[in-house]
C-alpha cells in the first residue's frame, strides 16, 4: 500500500500530502500533492502499474521544464550537428519562450498548438515549422535517451502551418552587372569571385566557403564538395566561366579558396545589394538563379540534380516552369 504523509506549515495546518510507493525491485517513488485524494490515486496508479510490471518512473519528466531539456541538448547533442552554431542561436532563442518553463510531464499538444497560433503571429510559416521540428528532436531526445518518460511526443500530434510557395527571386534586368560592380568594389576582394562562382556553380553558401584547392581540378575542370549541408560529398562540374573565375584566384595549390567567414559573407553581400540599390536579394537566391541557368541551358532534372545536390525531384519541381517554356518552343 502507497503511504500518504501529511505535510504541515509552522501553524500545524497540513498544506501537502507526499505519497509513497515501495515495492521490492522497484526504487522508491514518492510525490507531494496539494489534495490528499490526488495523493491517494497516484499511489493506486504506480503500485498497479508495478503489479502489472509496466511501470516507469515519471521523474525525470515531473521535475524537469522544457527549458532543462533544450540546455542539455545544447550541450549534449547540438554540439555533433552539421550547423551546429546556427542551432545554438535558435535553441537559446527559444529558451525565452515561456512554454520552456513548463514542467515536460505537463506538456500536451494543445499547449504546443497554442504556442503555434501565437508564434504565427510575428514570424513566418517556415519558421514555426522549422521550430516545431527543434521542440520535437528535443522532446524525442529526452524520451528515448534521457529516461524522460512520456507516453508520446506531443509535437507529433501537432498539425504544422502550411508553408508558401519557394522562393523564386532571380537577377532581372542589369541586377547581376550592378550586383557584381557593387561586389568588385568591397574591401573585401574575394566578394565579386565568390559571388560570380556561386552564380556559376549553384553552390550553397556554406559550400564555397568551405571549398578547398586540393579538392579543385581545373585540368578535368570539377570541384569536390566534402562539407555539403546534407553531409555527402558531392562533384560539381565547372564551366570555363567558372574555371577562369578559379584561376583568376589560384595563388596555391593549398588552403581555402574564400577565406571568407559565412556570416561576415551574408554581411558583405547584403551591403553590396544596398550600394547596387537592389532589394528582396539573398544570397541563398544566387543558387536559384544557377539552378534555373542550368534548365534554360537544356539539362536534365537529373543532371541538374546531380550538379546542386538535390536530394528529390520534388525539390526541383519550382524550376519546372523554366523546362516548360523550352518544350512549348521544341512543339511549335
Amino acid at each position: 500500500m502507497a503511504t500518504i504523509a501529511e505535510r504541515r506549515n509552522r501553524a500545524g495546518e497540513a498544506i501537502k500530502w507526499q505519497a509513497k510507493v515501495r515495492r521490492r525491485g522497484y526504487a522508491l517513488q514518492s510525490k507531494t500533492f496539494t489534495r490528499k485524494g490526488d495523493a491517494e490515486r497516484w499511489g493506486r496508479q504506480v503500485e498497479y502499474e508495478m503489479e502489472e510490471g509496466i511501470f516507469t518512473s515519471r521523474a525525470e519528466a515531473e521535475r524537469n521544464t522544457l527549458g532543462d531539456l533544450v540546455e542539455r541538448y545544447i550541450a549534449d547533442v547540438t554540439p555533433t550537428h552539421k550547423g551546429a552554431a546556427q542551432e545554438t542561436i535558435r535553441l537559446k532563442a527559444m529558451l525565452n519562450d515561456g512554454i520552456c518553463r513548463r514542467r515536460v510531464a505537463t506538456l500536451r499538444s494543445s499547449d504546443f498548438a497554442e504556442w503555434r497560433d501565437a508564434r504565427l503571429q510575428s514570424v513566418s510559416a517556415a519558421t514555426v515549422v522549422r521550430e516545431l521540428n527543434v521542440w520535437h528532436a528535443v522532446i524525442e531526445t529526452a524520451r528515448r535517451e534521457w529516461g524522460v518518460h512520456l507516453a508520446n511526443n506531443p509535437v507529433s500530434l501537432v498539425r504544422r502551418p502550411r508553408l508558401g510557395p519557394g522562393r523564386e527571386r532571380r537577377l532581372i534586368g542589369d541586377e547581376e552587372t550592378r550586383l557584381l560592380i557593387a561586389c568588385d568594389a568591397d574591401s573585401d576582394p574575394w566578394l565579386g569571385e565568390i559571388v560570380r562562382l556561386a552564380i556559376e556553380t549553384g553552390m550553397r553558401q556554406g559550400e564555397l566557403c568551405s571549398l578547398a584547392w586540393k579538392d579543385v581540378d581545373l585540368v578535368s575542370g570539377v570541384a569536390t564538395l566534402r562539407d555539403t549541408k546534407n553531409g555527402e560529398a558531392r562533384v560539381v562540374p565547372l564551366s570555363a566561366a567558372a574555371r577562369d573565375i578559379l584561376r583568376r584566384l589560384q595563388k596555391s595549390t593549398i588552403g581555402i579558396v574564400f577565406p571568407v567567414d559565412q556570416n561576415a559573407l551574408k554581411m558583405r553581400f547584403r551591403r553590396a545589394c544596398t550600394r547596387a540599390s537592389i532589394d528582396g536579394l539573398r544570397f541563398h537566391d544566387l543558387r536559384h538563379e544557377a539552378t534555373s541557368r542550368f534548365f534554360e541551358r537544356g539539362l536534365g532534372i537529373m543532371d541538374v540534380a546531380a550538379i546542386t545536390g538535390h536530394k528529390t525531384l520534388q525539390m526541383l519541381k519550382r524550376y519546372t516552369h523554366v523546362k516548360a517554356t523550352q518544350l512549348a518552343a521544341k512543339l511549335a
